[in-house]
């Protein structure tokens, strides 16, 4: 029953965002997720894997995602992020583009995404630190260690700015 009301929830929300993006090609739309599980296993290996959940996870990401059509598809260069961001990516048939979250021109990056729909994945510190600066305030603290299945969408549509978490377990 959950997984039926959240996917009306995201059918209603990209279907308002489509009529809402044909009447005003200033609307962007983004999506933000944290990467899936983690090979935790060397506990020195500051680039581990996915583990297969993580892998299963990534998969049931772009089968929530069907039914969004991505623009471009963002990562960070690690390889649990860029294998979290892949299925989604080959199903939109696009390249994932890698950025640097200690890096990040925002101004830049809204300008180049702006009337796009945008998937980033990121980490449980970057990820809402990414949306706060987005929404330009605090709205969001770190995301505890255990959880990889936040779902961040942000809209900007001129000035008006609006986010929502959803948890896709």
């Amino acid at each position: 029953m959950k997984k039926l009301i959240l996917l009306l929830l995201l059918c209603t929300y990209c279907f308002t965002g489509n009529a809402q993006e044909s009447a005003n090609s200033e609307l962007t739309t983004y999506y933000f997720i944290r990467h899936a599980e983690k090979d935790r296993t060397d506990p020195n290996n500051r680039n581990p894997t996915l583990t297969q959940d993580g892998l299963s996870r990534a998969l049931k990401w772009a089968e929530t995602f069907k039914n969004v059509r991505f623009d471009a598809v963002y990562s960070t260069n690690y390889e649990r992020t860029k294998q979290t961001a892949a299925p989604t990516a080959h199903k939109n048939k696009l390249e994932v583009s890698i950025y640097d979250p200690r890096g990040l021109d925002l101004k830049s990056f809204l300008a180049e995404t702006k009337g796009k729909t945008v998937l980033v994945v990121g980490h449980s510190n970057t990820t809402p630190a990414f949306v706060n600066g987005i929404l330009g305030n605090k709205k969001y603290e770190q995301i505890d260690d255990s959880n990889n299945a936040n779902l961040y969408i942000v809209t900007l549509s001129g000035d008006q700015k609006s986010s929502n978490l959803l948890y896709i377990n």
